[in-house]
């Protein structure tokens, strides 16, 4: 069982809460790797405050392993990140495919110093509950593990109360990303991790850009006979954060004062719908999130953090109407971008 490759900066971090974008992947014309995009997205990501990194994710595109690039770009964002900044800052990696191919990355993941894995079970949709947990408790021996309740638009697959109170019962999970965008399956996470006795040991991120500062404001009240527990989710990790992040970490900050508060803040809970309305049209709602990457690639495109929006599968780029929307929030959110911040760093990033 390997704890130890976890240091107790890295898990207070992680325990406490913060801020991990998933980090993108940066393309030229041919799409192949461009390696100082990569890098420039890196810095900024840690510059910005993020206190954690996750690479090999979804954002980051499922395919790079079908390409050579997931060893690659693991190894990009942890050397950048060890020569950029001294801070402890968490890296997750994400882990997919049935159990030995997991088994493989995690040991990847573990040999380049990530410090835990975040465990995409969208290749265990033909398995039962009981075959899924087996799958986590193999995976888990390998290295710290954060669960990860996917959204089925995109590959995720439904998981009852039960699955997460087994899953939070595993020694070595350390969190949980919820982001199955829907308030009853949320719940069900939730109360698996309080019925397992596990709200203390297992942090709760949000992924679900739907609600991202709802998540991170609201207190959730389980009771389980008659016992009254209340949880909080703890941070975030969001490919919608892969955006505009210094600005997210503001917002996150925000949430994380009022937590625990009496009351909360008016302004502060209307802001869940701006930001939400931004998601909307970076993730590409109107077309069920057929170019969420490639619109997270285009808020970056546009402040030279990308020099283009390619994604490794040809087909994948944004969808007709996309660009206008994003022009839309562009403009009415304006506030909520950290263009000025990008501007003032991109060449020192770039460099």
């Amino acid at each position: 069982m390997h704890h130890s490759d976890m240091n107790s900066d890295v898990r207070r971090l992680i325990a406490g809460g913060t801020v991990i974008p998933a980090h993108p992947l940066a393309l030229d014309a041919a799409r192949k790797l461009d390696p100082r995009h990569q890098r420039a997205l890196t810095r900024y990501y840690i510059d910005a405050g993020a206190g954690g990194l996750a690479v090999g994710v979804h954002t980051t595109q499922f395919a790079i392993r079908d390409v050579g690039l997931y060893r690659p770009v693991l190894e990009s964002a942890a050397e950048t990140a060890a020569a950029w900044t001294k801070r402890p800052l968490a890296l997750v990696a994400g882990l997919a495919g049935p159990t030995r191919q997991a088994i493989g990355e995690a040991q990847t993941a573990r040999s380049i110093g990530y410090h835990a894995g975040l465990l995409s079970l969208a290749a265990m949709k033909a398995s039962s509950e009981a075959e899924i947990l087996e799958h986590c408790r193999a995976v888990a021996q390998e290295i710290p593990l954060v669960g990860f309740y996917l959204q089925p638009a995109v590959g995720g697959l439904a998981l009852s109360s039960n699955f997460w109170r087994d899953f939070a019962s595993i020694d070595n999970v350390v969190a949980i990303k919820v982001a199955p965008f829907n308030r009853y399956r949320t719940l069900d996470v939730l109360r698996g991790v309080a019925s397992a006795g596990a709200l203390d040991r297992v942090a709760l991120y949000t992924g679900n850009d739907d609600h991202i500062l709802l998540d991170l404001m609201l207190p959730f009240d389980l009771r389980d006979q008659g016992v009254t527990t209340r949880a909080y989710f703890k941070g975030g990790l969001l490919g919608h954060w892969s955006v505009w992040t210094q600005a997210a970490i503001k917002q996150f900050e925000g949430c994380k004062a009022a937590r625990g508060q009496d009351r909360l803040p008016a302004d502060l809970l209307a802001l869940d719908a701006r930001v939400t309305d931004c998601n909307s049209a970076f993730f590409d709602v109107a077309n069920n999130f057929h170019g969420c990457i490639a619109g997270c690639h285009e808020v970056l495109r546009r402040q030279g953090l990308l020099q283009g929006i390619w994604c490794l599968d040809p087909n994948e780029g944004l969808s007709n109407g996309q660009g206008a929307e994003i022009d839309r929030v562009c403009r009415e959110h304006a506030d909520l971008s950290d263009d000025a911040f990008v501007a003032a760093n991109l060449e020192r990033w770039l460099a």
